[in-house]
């Protein structure tokens, strides 16, 4: 019988990866939905047309408990299920939800990790100006490109930023970044109105700061994919850390709405748990 069930089974996934090709499915796809639905099957013993909406039930159940599956996971495994009962022309699985995902979190870098970022470009006074004031400013690409030299004000550490949707903002700059600022300017031979420019002389681009960032950070030894927006979720992240309202944080950052920027609060999670785990052993 487990010869006989093992050939069921085996044919079952052949068909079903052959119709998901069929589809255009991606390979990867096609390895996932197979995956999880021979642990399905193994699971019941028992051929599809024979498994009921009960069972696919208590079989999530067992996934989430049992297997400990998370939400992405679970997701996946759920929409496979879907798929190949749909494929049966069965609408067994009709009514079985998947999990809503998890919104990903942002990525970020760590305060050490910024550290070395801003050491390996020390030498270049321009291409550290701009790190520092990503760093420390949290600025979009887009916005750190069109900064004027007539936004900043020198003596308050102010900038002016003319953000998304016509919607300028007062951002305050670091002392650090600042400094950066006025060293990098002192360098430059030309009468651009632009903050940063190119070695051409000419308004500094996104993919030039793109490079600037990724250069940098491959010579920091960071294995990150870093990019201008990493720095501004780690400027939200690190001041999230140390204790600053989430609504300050949304209008440092220009976010018309604080739903926005309540993604950096899995922050406050992460150190919460570990707290937790830290102290919290048992009883």
């Amino acid at each position: 019988m487990a010869d006989k069930f093992s050939e069921y089974i085996s044919k079952e996934l052949s068909e079903y990866e052959e119709y998901l090709r069929g589809e255009k499915r991606s390979e990867n796809t096609v390895k996932e939905y197979t995956y999880f639905v021979e642990n399905m099957l193994r699971h019941f013993r028992k051929e599809v047309e024979n498994i009921t909406s009960e069972d696919l039930k208590r079989y999530k159940m067992y996934l989430s408990t049992r297997k400990k599956y998370s939400k992405n996971t679970l997701y996946l495994a759920i929409e496979a299920i879907k798929a190949y009962f749909k494929y049966k022309g069965l609408d067994t699985a009709r009514n079985l939800s998947p999990p809503k995902r998890p919104k990903q979190m942002p990525k970020y870098l760590t305060e050490n990790e910024v550290r070395k970022l801003l050491s390996v470009a020390s030498e270049n006074p321009r291409d550290y100006a701009i790190l520092s004031f990503l760093a420390y400013s949290g600025l979009r690409v887009s916005e750190l490109c069109n900064l004027k030299i007539e936004d900043v004000d020198f003596h308050e550490r102010i900038v002016r930023v003319h953000g998304k949707g016509d919607k300028d903002r007062i951002v305050i700059v670091s002392p650090h970044a600042m400094e950066a600022l006025e060293k990098y300017l002192s360098t430059r031979k030309d009468s651009l109105e632009y903050l940063f420019s190119s070695q051409k002389s000419e308004k500094i681009t996104r993919v030039q700061v793109f490079r600037i960032v990724k250069k940098y950070a491959r010579k920091a030894g960071i294995k990150k994919n870093v990019t201008p927006h990493v720095l501004r979720h780690t400027l939200a992240t690190t001041l999230l850390k140390r204790g600053v309202d989430i609504r300050y944080i949304q209008q440092f950052l220009g976010h018309s709405s604080v739903a926005t920027t309540q993604i950096y609060t899995h922050v406050n999670d992460e150190m919460l748990r570990a707290v937790y785990d830290k102290v919290l052993q048992e009883y």
